[in-house]
């Protein structure tokens, strides 16, 4: 591993927070229409993971807090964990600005399972968070942990279907892919950040879960996404973005529910 690779998280810290003042300012993320009470969830989580009202949740990989606080609107008791100190002191603004009762923590979230002793009724973790985690096996190690008996981890993410056809790796590997790029959302004004990811096949997902004690009760792929954040996507009403190869639909997200035995 290279000292690149060893660095990751300073590395990958310092382009989130780069990335989170972009990201205020970006119609990707439509802040104000978040204050005025629109919610940041969509159908697919909203859909999978129910009723949230009473219970705690844990969002892992929170960015800057919008779905932790959309979920704390619908009742949840909202606890977001996420590496950039520019997300969480945004999170917790946006919090006290809100009147939303959530608690945001700014830490890797390795680093926070190796010393966190609470337990969960769920947790969330979405879109785009597997490729900043190097070890699999710790990431599900962490959700185990803190989900209370019975609890359920819920996981909707990027599909690597895409990332292969854009000439990524599929298969988990030890070398990281160390690139300098610019973020997703329209206002990235060619600003450039190195980032350093990791690619997971959903088979090591999935392994990795089930390895840590949890009992994987769905798994879907779905082939629209909510998000226009790659190239070629194209908008289809009442579905989402769309993605063909040689003429057929390829899957852009999955989604995992996982519980913990009691």
């Amino acid at each position: 591993m290279d000292n690149q690779a060893k660095d990751y998280l300073a590395i990958n810290k310092h382009a989130w927070n780069q990335r989170t003042q972009i990201h205020l300012d970006s119609t990707f993320y439509a802040l104000d229409a978040f204050i005025q009470g629109k919610s940041s969830l969509n159908p697919i989580e909203v859909e999978q993971v129910g009723d949230v009202h009473n219970k705690s949740l844990l969002h892992l990989q929170c960015h800057f807090g919008q779905d932790s606080l959309s979920w704390a609107r619908l009742g949840a008791n909202v606890t977001g964990v996420d590496l950039s100190s520019e997300s969480i002191t945004t999170a917790k603004k946006l919090a006290a600005q809100l009147h939303l009762p959530a608690t945001f923590i700014n830490n890797d979230i390795y680093q926070f399972g190796d010393h966190n002793t609470e337990q969960y009724d769920i947790v969330f973790s979405s879109y785009g968070v597997l490729a900043w985690l190097p070890d699999l096996t710790r990431w599900a190690q962490t959700i185990a942990g803190a989900l209370r008996p019975g609890g359920e981890f819920h996981l909707v993410e990027f599909h690597p279907f895409n990332d292969v056809l854009s000439g990524y790796g599929y298969f988990a590997q030890l070398q990281a892919d160390i690139e300098a790029e610019v973020t997703y959302t329209e206002n990235h004004n060619d600003q450039i950040e190195t980032v350093v990811t990791w690619p997971h096949p959903i088979s090591e997902v999935i392994s990795a879960l089930i390895a840590a004690g949890l009992s994987i009760e769905a798994f879907n792929e779905h082939p629209y996404s909510p998000y226009n954040c790659v190239e070629g996507l194209e908008f289809v009403a009442g579905k989402g973005y769309q993605l063909k190869h040689q003429g057929h639909l390829i899957p852009l997200i999955y989604s995992i529910k996982a519980s913990k035995v009691g």
